[in-house]
């Protein structure tokens, strides 16, 4: 009998996927009761070579393929293929500790939770500053707000979502899959959708997963640039409102775009445009100080970052109102 079935999307993940599937063999559940499902989304590197020559090994080990490439599509392939009491949708780019299943398999079972899930271990996806400093930004309040998944929690506690996630398998016959129009976000949609229909998702503490972010400045926009613009698409399909840690970064961008505007029409708004940038960089400035004394590692890249993932986000929330307002299609380019 398969109590949990793991799923996980895949696209050209061969720098990362083998660690993945290493930690999920040490696994001390019981590999009788466990299948693991990976779903690829067209690689073109060596990521399948990678996991065929495991599902070689072992039985429980499966592949199948993803022809719309997104990761909604992936999940819900996964599940409508998996036979778990119990779905573990992982993402490739993470290492898990060896009782991560075992834990959130008996916590659920405890607390009869809907979705469960750990905190993440940020780490530097190589040994350049850049990568450190990413590293220490997603993992930063000040860089992420109150995402207790990101910046940690102390005890065991109820949230709005957690990364990827622990699921009882019939929350997915009550409320239904995932949503394939949400290319991103559409992990905080869904637990949305458990919360609204009375369900319940815990975030535990002690449960902690190595996240091997993107490895460069770019693409670390252009993930949160995505982040930002399916949000009002997700708000709108809730008909619900953006929580206020995640209006600040549209209305800091808002903010200085008629700041600017103002900034020649009055002495007045320029003084507070320059004000208002001076106390925001001098924020940044001085919690890269504070990373430096503390971890012993040149951050000098990470007020760069904090206003990278900022703009990102607040530019990409703005635009995703446009499309909105104007009916424009969302469309993103599938790649990591």
């Amino acid at each position: 009998m398969i109590n949990i079935s793991v799923i996980c999307p895949i696209l050209n993940e061969e720098k990362y996927i083998k660690g993945c599937i290493e930690s999920l063999l040490k696994q001390d559940y019981p590999t009788e009761q466990l299948e693991i499902i990976f779903i690829d989304g067209c690689s073109s590197d060596n990521t399948l070579k990678v996991i065929q020559s495991y599902t070689e090994k072992y039985e429980f080990i499966k592949l199948l393929s993803n022809p719309k490439k997104h990761v909604p599509a992936a999940l819900n392939i996964g599940i409508k293929n998996s036979s778990g009491e119990y779905i573990a949708r992982i993402d490739a780019h993470s290492n898990y500790p060896s009782n991560y299943l075992s834990k959130l398999y008996s916590l659920s079972k405890q607390f009869d939770i809907d979705n469960i899930g750990g905190v993440l271990n940020t780490k530097p996806c190589n040994s350049t500053i850049t990568a450190h400093t990413i590293a220490y930004a997603l993992s930063s309040q000040f860089g992420m707000g109150n995402s207790y998944f990101r910046v940690g929690v102390n005890n065991i506690r109820k949230v709005d979502t957690v990364p990827f996630g622990f699921f009882k398998r019939n929350i997915f016959d009550k409320i239904g899959l995932f949503d394939e129009d949400l290319i991103r976000n559409q992990d905080d949609e869904f637990n949305s959708r458990i919360i609204k229909h009375g369900g319940n998702i815990y975030l535990a503490p002690d449960i902690i997963i190595d996240y091997y972010p993107r490895d460069s400045i770019k693409k670390t926009c252009s993930m949160f640039y995505q982040y930002g613009l399916f949000k009002p698409l997700v708000n709108l399909k809730l008909k619900t409102t953006t929580s206020f840690r995640q209006l600040i970064p549209p209305t800091f961008v808002l903010g200085l775009i008629l700041g600017l505007v103002l900034s020649f029409t009055n002495p007045i708004f320029l003084y507070l445009y320059i004000s208002c940038i001076f106390i925001y960089l001098s924020l940044a400035l001085l919690v890269s100080i504070k990373a430096h004394i503390k971890n012993k590692k040149n951050y000098i890249f990470l007020p760069l970052i904090f206003l990278c993932i900022h703009l990102s986000y607040g530019s990409g929330y703005l635009i995703g109102i446009m499309k909105i307002i104007f009916n424009k299609k969302f469309h993103v380019k599938n790649k990591r």
